[in-house]
């Protein structure tokens, strides 16, 4: 018997940008019943990262989707230390991500390839990984300083062995991180931590790829193997490996080069709805793939707060700004007392003056900045009218 090629949908660019808009929570009324945790649910990943410019980026995501919800509750949807059982835990996905609790079966896959890891960056002292164990068992939940101190000098590599124990036990996946206490980790054991329906590994990598590979499709509604490759910082033969049996579908679109694939269910509806006018984080699973931005927003955007200062475009932290399902400019931002200052804004034209205008009051409505200051627009003949336009939006 032959066995017939499966039919392939055919998407056009503007159907695939709004299915990943709708995806990702940016178009369509947003579900404020599930809040904050319903936003990592959806996402599947919350990527962390150290910079603090209007906020740290794991609160940039849910603002972006939500509005104004509050920065305590966007901690404890993520950190509350007496929400038992726990609703998130930290490990590495896209990067250092807050992901739910449930998912952490999935991962096994993961903690088995550290385990079985032959080289590592950072030495460990010999008896310092068990030390580590005996006293969480006796003591905690600890941060590092309690284990003993995170660093042996102040720079930012330079890890006390107590440090370099305890977090490859969490990369092993016997510690665990479900409480943060101001910036710093808070390890537990995981037998302690994780609810005992989900302690376990058994499951095998197949299974644990193909869930991924799925929640990957799901959460971008439609993606090339690259993108859906990198939600979870999977290798692509992984990804070969499950993909025809991930539930997700073959589909082609135009203007895109690479075959794609797509979530049934953001097929099965047309998407429609209201579009979110808001600043992103540069960490947004949204834009944290370059290649896939560029491709679906013609949007070339780049993190620069690692380039040296003199060699910066758009600015330390500039946050790409998304009006009407586009990006229409950037937007670079600090904080002086209650005024949000623009230290430098780009536009993509003056139609683009309004909806930036719009996003930068509700930014700073949000962090408690009761005025916003531009200092430098890279287009100078826009200047006045987003000057004006902020005004009307502060009166």
């Amino acid at each position: 018997m032959t066995t017939l090629p499966r039919p392939t949908t055919e998407l056009t660019a503007d159907e695939a940008r709004r299915i990943a808009l709708r995806a990702q929570g940016f178009l369509g009324a947003p579900d404020r019943r599930s809040g904050v945790r319903g936003v990592l649910r959806h996402l599947g990943a919350v990527q962390l990262d150290t910079i603090s410019v209007l906020a740290r980026s794991h609160e940039l995501i849910p603002y972006a989707r939500l509005g104004s919800v509050g920065r305590r509750t966007v901690e404890d949807a993520y950190w509350k230390a007496d929400s038992r059982p726990p609703r998130a835990f930290e490990y590495w996905s896209h990067a250092a991500c807050i992901l739910p609790v449930e998912e952490w079966p999935h991962f096994a896959f993961r903690r088995r390839a550290y385990r079985a890891r032959p080289l590592w960056g950072h030495e460990l002292p010999d008896g310092v990984y068990d030390q580590v164990i005996e006293q969480l068992r006796a003591e905690g939940p600890l941060t590092a300083t309690e284990l003993g101190g995170a660093k042996r000098t102040s720079e930012w590599w330079d890890w006390s062995g107590t440090k370099v124990a305890v977090e490859r036990a969490l990369m092993y996946g016997e510690v665990v991180c479900v409480e943060r206490r101001g910036w710093k980790r808070v390890y537990d054991l995981a037998e302690r931590a994780i609810p005992t329906e989900l302690l376990h590994d058994e499951l095998d990598d197949a299974e644990c790829l193909r869930r991924l590979v799925r929640l990957a499709g799901r959460s971008l509604g439609v993606g090339t193997r690259a993108d859906i490759a990198d939600y979870h910082r999977l290798r692509g033969d992984q990804v070969d490996a499950v993909i025809d049996g991930s539930g997700l579908v073959p589909v082609t679109v135009a203007g895109w080069s690479k075959p794609a694939w797509a979530d049934p269910a953001a097929l099965a509806t047309p998407p429609r709805g209201r579009h979110r006018t808001t600043l992103l984080s540069p960490f947004d699973s949204l834009v944290w793939e370059r290649a896939r931005t560029e491709r679906i927003f013609g949007f070339t955007h780049r993190l620069e707060a690692y380039v040296p200062k003199a060699k910066r475009v758009h600015g330390y932290f500039a946050m790409p700004v998304l009006a009407g399902g586009r990006l229409v400019g950037r937007v670079d931002p600090a904080r002086e007392g209650r005024t949000l200052v623009a230290k430098q804004v780009t536009l993509d034209g003056r139609k683009a003056v309004p909806a930036v205008a719009q996003a930068l009051v509700e930014a700073a409505g949000w962090v408690d900045c009761t005025d916003v200051r531009v200092e430098r627009v890279d287009a100078p003949e826009l200047r006045e009218a987003l000057t004006l336009e902020l005004a009307r939006a502060l009166a």
